[in-house]
């Protein structure tokens, strides 16, 4: 059987496949967060966060988990921009200049994804590292036919691993020994995410939001307390002098419970008053809490005006514009996931089942983040480029509107058939036939071209005659009442021009027959 190398050329023993590596340090999976939030101070979130940096990161990932479950601001922009991925198309594409059984190679992996189940929560899993600065899936190897296929992808908290003493950027599992356990070779999918640059315990966006999150939990704190002594009315019992103890502690009880049971009973000659609480306002603690979430915005989605609806300071048009800075976001977070995939489970899966491969020349796992361009704007500018002389590829058009091209068995649209005439279109002018005519007819004399114009100037006459009638005779149910309203239509006409048509006609005929008829004759 042929050695398994790695990405790094160093061998790999399929028998340790089998089992995954965290099976062997069952007492990591004992252990329960330390819920490092309870009790927060700058102090304690500085010695935590500098505690990271030295390569221990189990209290900084119990931090960042209780962020996320405590504020429900920063949970939802960190959905936001995870949950974003899941709209993006996907696939795996061959090297450039890709042979066929690189091509081979790409139609396996892509036909292997498409019956992955829970891609989806791989990729959710994977986006742990925006906040974290890395996020760790243990891949279960299993057998189906002759093929090693993954099995089960499950996450792995953050606080289970260190970091090497020596460069403080590899990630090991938590054994107990001074540098950690170094992690099995095509047995993790290991997602170091670059929000930052940076160390991988610095990497991660949550250091950021650390900050705002401990000021927002003082401000939200204060805000709770003034509610609770300035919301409402300051009880006042009063008892008289030389009231016994019993006496001032019954006062007491009163005064204390009839706030919540809103009754009660005090001695005869006691009272209780209620005074107004002194003049206060909720604005200072409501714009500390409003910055702070303003800054977790700004760090998670590039933005504010996508998530705030306050109606102030939101509009459409600058909404458009944040957008934009999201989608940068979303392409920044689709190359880094679809590189982890490509050399952590994609190589892999090739090496195992199909025999190592150059990793310079292995598929690569790419999400689209192109948007498509605007087709009504192409449509009208790419037929004025071509009319000019411009050459322009059909893949580049087909490319830039997001539009796959047809294979050759595939049915494709066509351009409509032009339309036909109208039935109703009525015939040119015999002069304008005339006119349009490149020669003229030899057995024409001068009287034919005359009676030829003079019947352009009879349709122009007769039309606006003919039509009222025409419509009436649309209208009428029978002959009977057409002929019975067809008077009433005569009357209404102007035969003006047609009379002066007539005359003229008649005159110019008059002085043709006088003028020309001996000369017609003699021919």
């Amino acid at each position: 059987m042929a050695q398994i190398l790695d990405q790094y050329g160093k061998p790999i023993d399929r028998g340790v496949l089998r089992e995954p590596q965290t099976s062997k340090l069952g007492y990591l999976a004992q252990e329960f967060a330390t819920h490092p939030s309870r009790g927060l101070t700058p102090a304690k979130l500085a010695g935590i966060l500098q505690d990271a940096e030295l390569g221990n990161l189990t209290a900084q990932a119990d931090l960042f988990i209780d962020m996320e479950e405590k504020d429900a601001h920063i949970f939802s922009e960190m959905s936001k921009r995870k949950r974003a991925m899941l709209t993006l198309d996907w696939e795996i594409k061959p090297p450039r200049n890709a042979s066929k059984a690189e091509e081979d190679d790409a139609a396996y992996l892509t036909e292997v994804f498409q019956d992955l189940e829970n891609f989806d929560d791989v990729a959710l899993d994977a986006l742990d590292g925006i906040g974290h600065g890395f996020s760790a899936l243990e891949i279960e190897w299993k057998m189906l036919g002759r093929e090693w296929l993954p099995g089960k992808i499950e996450h792995r908290p953050q606080g289970w691993f260190q970091l090497d003493r020596a460069t403080h950027s590899q990630l090991r599992l938590r054994d107990f020994s001074p540098d950690g356990a170094e992690l099995q070779p095509f047995g993790w999918i290991l997602h170091t995410h670059k929000a930052k640059s940076g160390y991988v315990s610095r990497s991660g966006l949550h250091r950021i939001l650390s900050w705002p999150y401990l000021f927002k939990n003082y401000s939200v704190r204060d805000l709770a307390e003034f509610l609770e002594i300035y919301g409402l009315p300051l009880r006042l019992g009063k008892y008289p002098p030389g009231a016994s103890d019993q006496e001032k502690v019954t006062l007491l009880r009163a005064v204390a419970g009839i706030g919540h049971n809103a009754a009660g009973i005090i001695p005869e000659g006691m009272s209780i008053e209620f005074e107004e609480a002194a003049k206060g306002t909720q604005d200072p603690f409501e714009a500390m809490i409003n910055w702070c979430e303003r800054s977790q915005s700004k760090t998670i989605l590039g933005g504010t005006l996508t998530s705030q609806a306050d109606g102030k300071s939101s509009t459409n048009a600058l909404g458009n514009v944040h957008n934009e800075v999201r989608h940068d976001l979303l392409a920044s977070d689709a190359k880094q996931l679809g590189g982890t995939l490509t050399h952590k489970l994609l190589y892999p899966m090739l090496a195992m089942n199909r025999g190592v491969r150059d990793p310079r020349r292995i598929p690569r796992f790419i999400f689209d983040t192109q948007e498509p361009e605007d087709l009504a704007l192409f449509a009208e500018a790419l037929p004025k480029l071509t009319g000019i002389g411009m050459k322009i590829k059909k893949s580049w058009a087909h490319d830039k509107l997001r539009i796959p091209e047809p294979d050759e068995d595939d049915e494709v649209l066509g351009a409509p058939a032009p339309a036909a005439p109208p039935i109703d279109q009525k015939p040119l002018p015999a002069a304008n036939r005339a006119a349009l005519k490149s020669d003229p007819d030899p057995a024409q004399d001068a009287f034919d071209v005359f009676a030829e114009d003079l019947a352009s100037e009879w349709e122009q006459v007769t039309d606006p005659l003919v039509a009222p009638i025409e419509q009436l005779a649309a209208e009428c149910k029978d002959l009977q009442e057409f002929q019975a309203r067809l008077p009433e239509l005569i009357e209404t006409m102007d035969a003006a021009k047609l009379t002066a048509a007539l005359a003229k006609g008649q005159f110019a005929a008059a002085v043709w027959g006088r003028i020309g008829g001996d000369n017609r004759g003699d021919k």
